[in-house]
């Protein structure tokens, strides 16, 4: 069962944030799916090593877009990419130790923080881009 499910809500008008999203909440579904079904510390590992990987890579294309673009607020929302990837490694770090420790409570603080995040900053980075010609 899914977590999180995208709708036109998250939306950005960008499509390449967009689709980054998408492949974002995908990742984040596959780490609860395998945590619901009591997958082994290796398989859960494993999807823990993808959304990092992958929060990463897509924080590079926003901070790309916003170099790119001269958005005013590139400070402010590096910050907020800073901060999720510190708490992802920290989570990380504490998985290896203790694997039992990855709860739902992680996995929702992981839901909210996306949904705010993308609700919040991301939806109006992408206006802002839209502004800008950038579909």
């Amino acid at each position: 069962m899914s977590l999180i499910t995208w709708s036109n809500n998250y939306s950005t008008g960008v499509k390449e944030i967009d689709d980054q999203h998408k492949n974002l909440i995908a990742i984040i579904n596959e780490l609860h799916d395998a945590m619901a079904a009591g997958h082994g510390k290796e398989a859960v590992g494993k999807c823990l090593d993808k959304l990092i990987d992958y929060t990463v890579y897509h924080f590079g294309t926003e901070e790309r877009l916003m170099n790119t673009h001269g958005y005013s607020e590139h400070r402010l929302h590096e910050i907020e990419h800073k901060k999720l990837v510190k708490t992802a490694s920290e989570l990380h770090a504490s998985f290896k130790t203790n694997p039992a420790g990855l709860t739902l409570k992680t996995m929702y603080f992981l839901k909210d923080w996306l949904n705010n995040h993308i609700l919040g900053s991301d939806v109006k980075f992408g206006k802002f881009l839209n502004s800008r010609g950038v579909t």
